[in-house]
């Protein structure tokens, strides 16, 4: 848990930085493995989606493959919403990096069979198992990394890493699967994959050289492992902000995922070229702002950051009925990216110094499953929207109603929102452990819900 003074509890090694670096964490040797685990993860996952579009397309032809593409992500969005927490709870008990190097391996196998089978249902049991699997893994590493980096500054340079990793996937993988192609059958996609997924474990198997594998010590019983994130959630404002906040960006980010290749193709004509120059707009504006995105966190806090984030976004929203020309869209979609940025990474922040560490991958499963829940509401609302009116229109639309959620959510995240929190525990007798040096049982110290403390106003 992070002091709130500048000083207190960091090495002075830390101190003496002049300013962030970027390339910081990477210094770590632990970090280092963990990395590159995300990233070929990450590829692997593209490697995966594009393989499942292009397979529902050799399966359903022009008529069904939309239809059978639908039912393979809402399956994925159900998965993620519902297993997470049951996920983390079954693997409350192992050591972390042993057990994302086993959920790792389940990946990889759910590959060899997806290269070879033809019928649509035998996929999307397959994409169900798999997203399964994932919804484990990805909250389960996010919550490895604060562990690995204490030190918050590095943390959030960590953070900012991750946001290009996921920028670059986006834009790379497209450009890795055409290349592929041209040498193989699409099947061969998903053996790619596989070595991807081998690959992550390999470098997470690395990992554990350094000597910083976090064993649980969790036995409490499986129910309450699988809602103890939940309950964490629930009862810190801070967090309750982060889901409403993280729920107003994804009105308008889902916009941009559904509706940029509508819009491109309505007002061009020419979807296939002006898509791939938006949505790489939007790429490098995300990731030019996870550069930039250390020092802000220097000079304000995560609240402000996030709010900052979805206002811009909605600001320049209604600048789309203006009808700018494609370099001033590609502008406006790099604003679009950077402004996401600024909304969704903070958000390890908040929840690392929101739990201790034995409760952060409870939390961040949690913060995995809501987040999603929000999303499942975000995606058909913004087809829906750009259905029925122009999709400009729909744009101007979600943003004023992200903008009104971000309201609500600054509302419920306190601004004075102090990590020592000065408190009493008037149902503990004098000797406990926990206030035995304090006056009158009147203390301060990093504060977060458990069971000594199950309020926040205690």
């Amino acid at each position: 848990m992070w002091p709130t003074s500048q000083t207190a509890g960091f090495p002075r090694r830390c101190l003496k930085r002049p300013g962030p670096d970027m390339l910081n964490p990477l210094r770590h040797t632990t970090f280092r493995f963990l990395f590159a685990s995300q990233v070929l993860s990450l590829t692997g996952v593209g490697l995966m989606t594009a393989g499942l579009s292009l397979a529902a397309w050799q399966i359903g032809g022009a008529s069904h493959a939309g239809p059978i593409l639908g039912l393979i992500f809402a399956l994925k969005m159900i998965a993620y919403v519902g297993f997470s927490p049951l996920a983390q709870a079954a693997l409350a008990r192992l050591p972390r990096v042993r057990a994302l190097i086993g959920l790792d391996a389940a990946r990889l196998l759910f590959m060899v069979p997806l290269a070879f089978v033809s019928s649509w249902w035998t996929i999307a049991v397959l994409a169900f198992l798999f997203f399964a699997v994932s919804s484990a893994f990805t909250p389960l590493f996010q919550a490895l990394i604060p562990s690995v980096l204490p030190d918050k500054e590095t943390y959030s340079e960590a953070l900012s890493l991750s946001r290009i990793a996921y920028t670059l996937e986006s834009i790379l993988t497209p450009i890795l699967v055409g290349a592929a192609l041209m040498f193989m059958h699409t099947e061969y996609l998903f053996v790619l994959a596989a070595m991807g997924f081998a690959g992550s474990a390999l470098c997470l198997l690395l990992s554990r050289r350094g000597g910083h594998d976090v064993h649980a010590q969790n036995q409490d019983p499986f129910l309450t492992r699988a809602v103890r994130g939940l309950w964490i959630y629930a009862g810190t404002p801070r967090l309750r902000g982060l889901f409403v906040m993280n729920f107003g960006l994804s009105l308008v980010m889902a916009w941009i995922l559904v509706n940029t290749i509508v819009y491109a193709g309505t007002r061009f004509e020419n979807a296939e070229q002006v898509f791939p120059w938006l949505m790489g707009g939007y790429g490098v504006g995300a990731a030019l702002a996870a550069v930039a995105l250390p020092s802000l966190l220097r000079a304000f806090p995560e609240r402000r950051v996030m709010a900052a984030g979805t206002f811009t976004f909605a600001i320049l929203s209604p600048l789309i009925l203006l009808q700018p020309s494609l370099p001033g869209l590609v502008v406006l979609w790099a604003s679009f990216g950077a402004a996401c940025t600024l909304t969704l990474t903070p958000g390890g922040l908040v929840l690392t110094r929101s739990a201790s560490d034995a409760d952060r991958p409870a939390v961040f499963a949690a913060q995995f499953s809501l987040s999603h829940a929000g999303w499942l509401v975000a995606y058909p609302l913004a087809g829906w929207l750009g259905a029925v009116f122009a999709p400009a229109t729909a744009l101007v639309m979600l943003a004023i109603l992200a903008t009104l959620v971000t309201i609500a959510g600054l509302a419920v995240w306190p601004a004075k929102d102090p990590d020592l929190r000065e408190h009493s525990h008037p149902n503990l007798p004098q000797d406990h452990p926990h206030i035995v040096s304090s006056h009158r049982g009147v203390h301060a110290h990093p504060f977060y819900i458990d069971e000594l403390h199950p309020r926040w106003d205690a």
